[in-house]
């Protein structure tokens, strides 16, 4: 059996995750306040769910 950081659909999370927070840096503050901090939150909760 698979541990879960070897599962295609956790890496495919964590790979989601990181381009979040990657381009999140590039949007404007008034995005990141509004809608950027939750979408972060969602994006790393994929992979800890």
């Amino acid at each position: 059996m698979k541990r879960v950081y070897e599962l295609d659909v956790y890496k495919l999370a964590e790979e989601l995750s990181d381009m979040v927070w990657h381009d999140f840096d590039k949007w404007n503050k008034k995005v990141q306040n509004t809608v950027g901090y939750q979408i972060i939150r969602s994006s790393d909760s994929i992979a800890a769910n």
